[in-house]
């Protein structure tokens, strides 16, 4: 790359990648909760209920996680 034009990274140009990633890390992470419920339903269906509160558990924090990824973001 050649220093002849360099271009400004600024601040908001930062930020906007800044956000933009964690949007991606969080429509990842509720398109794995989804897959997540959708096996569990199909799997354990016949199962007793104790597999469920794992489950749900681990679906709550995957949801937190990606809810704290733009919680308080511009």
């Amino acid at each position: 790359m050649s220093n002849e034009n360099p271009i400004e990274v600024t601040d908001e140009m930062r930020q906007a990648m800044v956000t933009a990633q964690r949007q991606g890390l969080q429509k990842d992470l509720r398109t794995i909760a989804a897959r997540i419920r959708a096996d569990a339903q199909e799997r354990y269906e016949g199962e007793g209920p104790g597999w469920q509160a794992g489950v749900e558990w681990t679906l709550r924090w995957i949801e937190n996680t990606a809810s704290q990824l733009t919680e308080g973001r511009p």
